[in-house]
């Protein structure tokens, strides 16, 4: 089997004796190292990559294993590459060449370096009910040294150590990469080099807030990067109608008129207010689809999506779905029924 470079691996597909060997090339096409496991006999693992531009998105799962990248190995390849993961599930101990040993669970981010020999052991959750159950889940980024604004040697205390992913700009990044794997089917060849650009520019911005050193990276990057940051914040806020531009300058301690300009910007002329109405309607177009919500009312559904005032909120929609939210409902929940 020659799995592509992008697209979904599931050991389940693969003959027993080859899931742990296909699985290993796999992860090695960025990630090179020694890699072993006690469950090689029946290695139940999955992978998803997407390629964004030079950036590599991961989404894994698989049992306890231990990638173990060696001096020599070091010496004999080195591509050169900063390798960012996120654990969903599981644990990882870390011994880095430098001697420090740490362990990460569940919610931490950690990053490192092909540049350095690392030994990194990854054991399932402790909650698993039996041995076969353990498992471990992560989504990862690699992405070339070069790309980063930040000189690779003042990130040396960094590498290695855990973050938490629900604090600061690393929980914008942390969110932003599970919102890729969330959408990595529906991804078009236009938008992933853009998207793969974006996840540096969070990395950097990241960075640099971790070393005080927001001057380092270059205005285009901090820009980027307040946008999406901005992004981020309208969707966790779209339930409150009283979301103005003003409302969300404020929350980002910068001016209306700044927030204007850079979102059109990056946007592509895009307002701040157009944006904010076309992701409440989004979010109302899927509520209404939701078998789950079918016994909340249409207008019920609107006010949680920061559209309070039915008529506005049923023009609205219909100029940009083409049906009413009520014609919406039934097709959508008619075409559930039928499936």
């Amino acid at each position: 089997m020659d799995p592509s470079t992008t697209g979904v691996f599931s050991s389940e597909g693969v003959p027993v004796k080859e899931r742990f060997d296909c699985w290993r090339e796999l992860v090695s096409r960025t990630r090179d190292s020694e890699v072993t496991s006690d469950h090689r006999e029946d290695f139940r693992a999955e992978m998803r990559r997407l390629e964004l531009g030079p950036v590599t998105l991961l989404r894994t799962s698989f049992p306890p294993t231990r990638f173990h990248r060696t001096a020599r190995r070091v010496r004999r390849s080195d591509p050169e590459a900063f390798h960012l993961t996120l654990l969903l599930d599981g644990g990882f101990t870390l011994t880095r060449d430098t001697g420090r040993t740490e362990t990460f669970g569940p919610g931490n981010l950690h990053m490192l370096d092909s540049s350095h020999p690392f030994d990194l052991r990854a054991f399932g959750s402790r909650a698993a009910r039996a041995p076969g159950d353990l498992r471990i889940e992560a989504v990862g980024v690699d992405f070339p040294l070069a790309l980063l604004p930040v000189p690779p040697h003042r990130l040396e205390d960094l590498l290695g150590r855990g973050f938490s992913s629900r604090e600061g700009s690393c929980a914008l990044l942390s969110e932003f990469l599970l919102g890729l794997d969330r959408q990595a089917a529906a991804l078009g060849p236009t938008e992933t080099p853009r998207l793969g650009g974006i996840v540096v520019d969070l990395v950097a911005a990241w960075l640099a807030r971790e070393l005080d050193a927001e001057a380092a990276v270059p205005d285009d990057t901090r820009q980027r990067a307040l946008v999406e940051n901005v992004r981020a914040f309208v969707g966790r806020h779209l339930h409150d109608p009283e979301l103005t531009p003003a409302v969300i300058a404020a929350a980002h301690h910068i001016s209306v008129s700044y927030l204007h300009r850079l979102f059109a910007r990056q946007s592509g002329g895009e307002t701040v207010a157009a944006f904010v109405r076309r992701r409440r309607l989004e979010k109302a177009h899927r509520d209404l689809a939701d078998p789950a919500l079918r016994a909340l009312p249409v207008h019920a559904v609107a006010t949680r999506c920061g559209l309070p005032r039915a008529a506005e909120f049923s023009r609205a929609f219909k100029a940009a779905y083409g049906l009413s939210p009520r014609e919406h409902r039934h097709l959508a929940l008619a075409g559930t029924a039928n499936g």
